[in-house]
């Protein structure tokens, strides 16, 4: 039989009842690193460079580093946080010339530039990644 690791105790004398508290601290966390990573973006954007990563990077970022806990519902909801912060980003950089609406821009998503939608997905799957945390 396996000799179980550290994390496996870890994981069992964890108290259930801390997690509902990680949980809103990295609802917060996220919160603060997605303004931090909306406003960084436009900076970042002065300077010359296109980082569409950045905001929701730094949304999932700053849940992971708050919530001190891997917990995976946290992540699915940065994941889907960080795609949406991708979009709405955008549409404020770049509003299509034909209707500046928010419905417009998400009805015509499929007309973005393939690089623009790829840098959108990653950022969500970035977002997912950095809101599990840094624990092995």
């Amino acid at each position: 039989m396996a000799r179980p690791n550290r994390s496996t105790f870890r994981l069992i004398a964890m108290n259930p009842s801390t997690k509902p508290q990680n949980l809103m601290f990295g609802l917060v966390g996220a919160l603060v690193g997605g303004v931090i990573g909306y406003f960084a973006f436009f900076w970042i954007v002065r300077q010359g460079f296109y980082a569409l990563l950045v905001p929701a990077s730094l949304l999932g970022l700053g849940a992971g580093l708050a919530a001190r806990q891997r917990i995976v519902p946290l992540a699915v909801i940065c994941s889907i946080a960080g795609l949406l912060l991708g979009i709405a980003t955008e549409w404020k950089f770049a509003p299509f010339k034909a209707d500046h609406s928010f419905l417009f821009f998400v009805t015509h998503l499929h007309d973005l530039k393939p690089i623009t939608l790829i840098m959108i997905a990653v950022g969500g799957f970035f977002s997912y990644r950095l809101a599990l945390g840094f624990q092995r």
